[in-house]
C-alpha cells in the first residue's frame, strides 16, 4: 500500500551515525506528544540517555524526514530473551506533522521490519487517553487490552518471505540514496 505523505516527506531507516537526528526529534516533541511517547513526563536528560541506549541496542529506527529533519520516528526493539519472537514498537510524530499519514507510514515500515526479523508479535503500549495511538493500532488490526491506565496493542505478524525481504531491501536502498543526496545537497550549499 502506498503512503501519501506531505510533499517532500520520506520515511527511511535511520543509519549508523544519525542518532542525533532521533535525539533532536524527541527533544522537539511538545509536552503532550512527549508524554504520549514515553508514558509520562520525561526530562531532556532522560531523552539523551534513552537515545544513547537505543543506539547501543539492536533497535531499528525509521524516521519521517522533511528537508533532512526527522519529524517522526518509529522504533522497533526486541522485548527480552524470554520472548525471542516478540518486539515492541513506539511511535512519535511532531505536532505539526500529526494527522498527515506519518504514523501509518512509520508503523507500516516497522511491521515489515518486524516480519523480516522473525518477530511474530509486536506490542505497542500507550496511555489510556492516547486515542491517536489506539486508532493507529486498530487501523493495523491490533488487539487492544486495557490495564491500569494504559493500553497494550498487539499485532501478529506473518513470517518473512522473499517478497517481504525484497520490499525492505528496496525501501532501504531508496532511503540510503535519499540520505546521501540530502547530505550531498547540504555539502554543496555550505
Amino acid at each position: 500500500m502506498q503512503d501519501f505523505l506531505p510533499d517532500g516527506g520520506v520515511v527511511r531507516k535511520l543509519w549508523i551515525g544519525e542518532a542525533d537526528k532521533y535525539r533532536d526529534h524527541l527533544l522537539r516533541l511538545d509536552p503532550t506528544s512527549r508524554r504520549n511517547r514515553f508514558g509520562g513526563g520525561v526530562s531532556d536528560d532522560f531523552i539523551r540517555n534513552y537515545v544513547d541506549l537505543t543506539a547501543s541496542l539492536d533497535s531499528v529506527v525509521h524516521g519521517f524526514f522533511i528537508d533532512d529533519r526527522m519529524r517522526g520516528a518509529a522504533e522497533l526493539r526486541h522485548l527480552d530473551m524470554r520472548t525471542p519472537r516478540q518486539a515492541e514498537a513506539a511511535i512519535s510524530v511532531e505536532k505539526d506533522w500529526q494527522s498527515h499519514g506519518v504514523g501509518s507510514a512509520l508503523l507500516r515500515r516497522t511491521l515489515l521490519a518486524a516480519r523480516n526479523r522473525g518477530y511474530r508479535l509486536l506490542h505497542m503500549a500507550c496511555l489510556a487517553d492516547n486515542r491517536r495511538m489506539q486508532q493507529l493500532a486498530r487501523k493495523f488490526d491490533a488487539e487492544l487490552s486495557f490495564d491500569f491506565g494504559s493500553v497494550v496493542g498487539e499485532v501478529e505478524s506473518s513470517g518473512a518471505n522473499p517478497l517481504s525481504v525484497m520490499q525492505e531491501l528496496m525501501a532501504d536502498s531508496h532511503g540510503f540514496a535519499t540520505a546521501m543526496l540530502d547530505l550531498q545537497s547540504r555539502l554543496l550549499r555550505a
